[in-house]
């Protein structure tokens, strides 16, 4: 045997011989109580919930505020707008609503044919928007209440004197240089 070489490896028949077998493993315990399932997919949205949309009419430069219910087609120029779904983040996280939204065309002159059908976002207009060289629509909220209704208020609604820990009632607002103001 040459004194660089290493010791032969036993061989596999060998190593079942000598190597003990393991115990198959014992069944896990079972749980008293399962865990509820994670919810996937987006947030139920309620059955009354409202879809508030404004409405461009490109020629004439007026604005209309459109108000539709899920599911309930509504007509603005000549456009028929139907929400499937809505939905706003709550007051306590970054604001944001979107909206599944499907338009159809009816122009006297032309079939009536859709001209969207996809999702719109509040917060980036621009990024989905009906492509129409006459009309423009887009989602400004989603609310469980009827248009007009107030939400209801969890604390108060009075404006409050935000107050940082060093500061005093005598504190005023300083005065600005003469002249600032021009």
């Amino acid at each position: 045997m040459n004194a660089t070489s290493a010791p032969a490896a036993p061989s596999d028949a060998n190593a079942a011989k000598t190597s003990p077998v393991p115990a198959p493993a014992a069944p896990a315990p079972a749980r008293a109580a399962a865990a509820p399932p994670i919810p996937t997919g987006p947030p139920p949205t309620p059955p009354n919930a409202v879809l508030v949309m404004t409405g461009l009419d490109k020629i004439t430069g007026r604005p209309t505020r459109i108000v539709a219910r899920l599911n309930q087609p509504v007509q603005f120029a000549t456009f028929t707008i139907t929400p499937r779904y809505c939905y706003s983040t709550p007051a306590s996280e970054t604001p944001e609503t979107s909206a599944f939204l499907q338009i159809d065309d009816h122009r006297p002159d032309q079939p009536e044919r859709r001209v969207f059908s996809g999702w719109m976002y509040a917060s980036s207009p621009g990024l989905n928007g009906v492509q129409h060289p006459l009309y423009d629509v887009w989602v400004i909220s989603c609310s469980a209440n009827a248009p007009g209704q107030t939400p209801p208020t969890v604390a108060s609604a009075a404006p409050v004197k935000v107050r940082s820990p060093d500061s005093t009632d005598t504190e005023g607002v300083a005065p600005l240089p003469e002249g600032a103001g021009q």
